[in-house]
């Protein structure tokens, strides 16, 4: 059985005082029986991992370079993200893929980078709304998922988060359809190109704007394995019941 994920994406988000909310995060599910990641600000990644030490909470980094060290002002390699405390990296947002023009090779190749350092690669991928409504929505994520992801991974190395780019911040929700149609297909992607044991074993989250209120729902839905949530994530009010409703929903 794959073990549901409630990820945080504090985007450009947090300072020093922010850490209270990673604090009462974690002291609102000592013994979670799902996991919980929260990734912040890259400046607040040695604190934070000080902060929930001995907590069931995972930190991440929201991006990493490719390369390991070098010549790269302002980058920070994946070495650089677990030394300071991180277990995991988010890839391919579709805020990088946007602001930066991140491509398809570029995040494999971060990906690559990530698993070699020995961190678990959340790999995002999503339409736009233009792309939703020109009926191109599987050719877009199917296309993002093949060349995003590097050959010869395990299960337990990855995890996939499909946003819809037009979902992400705007209160707007795909039906519970739409979500299990992409769903069901990236898993059958996965097993297809990995077999079985790999291609099941990949978490699949589902992110765009997640509230408790909806939560429980999104969260009943064939494979979806959990949810990678931004802004409800900054506040262990909004946060916290996302990861109860996952917990309920992981029986």
């Amino acid at each position: 059985m794959r073990r549901k994920l409630a990820a945080g994406n504090w985007k450009m988000n947090g300072t020093g005082a922010a850490l209270d909310a990673l604090d009462a995060i974690a002291t609102a599910h000592p013994a979670p029986t799902v996991d919980i990641l929260i990734c912040p600000p890259a400046t607040l990644l040695s604190r934070a991992s000080q902060a929930i030490l001995g907590s069931a909470v995972t930190l991440g980094g929201q991006d990493c370079h490719a390369e390991a060290s070098g010549a790269h002002t302002g980058d920070i390699s994946a070495a650089m993200l677990a030394d300071a405390g991180a277990g995991a990296v988010i890839l391919g947002h579709s805020e990088r893929r946007a602001d930066h023009a991140e491509t398809d090779a570029q995040v494999c190749a971060k990906t690559r980078a990530a698993l070699e350092a020995g961190l678990i690669a959340v790999v995002c991928i999503g339409e736009t709304l233009a792309e939703r409504e020109a009926g191109q929505t599987l050719d877009v994520v199917c296309g993002q998922l093949a060349g995003s992801l590097p050959d010869g991974i395990t299960g337990n190395q990855i995890v996939v988060a499909y946003e819809p780019v037009w979902a992400i911040g705007t209160g707007k929700v795909p039906t519970l359809e739409q979500i299990a149609e992409v769903h069901d297909a990236l898993r059958g992607q996965l097993v297809g190109r990995y077999g079985a044991e790999t291609g099941h074993g990949i978490r699949l989250l589902y992110g765009g704007s997640v509230k408790p209120g909806n939560a429980a729902e999104i969260f009943a839905v064939s494979n979806v394995d959990g949810a990678l949530v931004g802004g409800a994530s900054l506040s262990a009010a909004d946060f916290s019941p996302i990861v109860t409703a996952l917990e309920l929903a992981a029986g």
